[in-house]
């Protein structure tokens, strides 16, 4: 039993294993990803949000001072925040000039949007797109007839027929657009006559 004696070497071989297989087993978590690459343009716009949003909490402050802030401290709208509310804000030095503000995005996909807006054509009024031209001029001629006809509509209880809900809603939509209308005009109607007395 003497001879079977256990190497020094042999014996340094399976601690080592056995060290790693404990290490992988137990320690080895997730790695921690490196954050990805930031690009001037999205660290302009990350800092123009952070100023954003300090400007929501104190309209008074700066921007170039809030700019200035961020800038030395690394973005960190926490520690900004800190100094303001201490009033410690540094005033920028004259020579920090803060990127102008962007209203748009320099991608020229949104300057053609841009451009194609004012082209754009108006939306018509509400007469000619619900085809509604025929019952101006009927209610026109018959104001007294139109009160009756709401009296009676509003008699009838809620159908049970999807169509026949359908054309009652469409019809108090017209109504209510006629009436619209029928106010607005007399509205104008009463505007110019007050001009015309005055």
């Amino acid at each position: 039993m003497s001879d079977e004696q256990i190497s020094l070497p042999f014996f340094a071989i399976v601690l080592l294993v056995s060290g790693l297989i404990v290490r992988y087993l137990f320690f080895s978590g997730p790695r921690p990803e490196r954050p990805p690459v930031r690009t001037a343009e999205q660290l302009i716009r990350s800092r123009e949000v952070a100023v954003q949003r300090i400007q929501q909490m104190f309209p008074q402050v700066e921007r170039r001072s809030i700019l200035w802030d961020l800038q030395r401290n690394g973005g960190n709208i926490q520690s900004t925040t800190e100094r303001i509310l201490a009033g410690r804000l540094e005033t920028p030095p004259i020579t920090f000039q803060p990127p102008p503000i962007r209203t748009q995005s320099p991608s020229s996909g949104n300057s053609g949007s841009a451009a194609k807006q004012p082209e754009k054509p108006a939306q018509p009024d509400l007469i000619t797109r619900y085809n509604l031209k025929s019952k101006v001029s009927e209610a026109a001629a018959t104001e007294d007839g139109g009160a009756q006809g709401e009296q009676d509509k509003k008699g009838k209880g809620w159908s049970s027929n999807r169509e026949e809900r359908q054309a009652a809603l469409q019809r108090r939509r017209d109504e209510m657009i006629l009436a619209a209308r029928r106010k607005m005009e007399a509205k104008l109607a009463a505007e110019k006559a007050a001009q015309g007395s005055s």
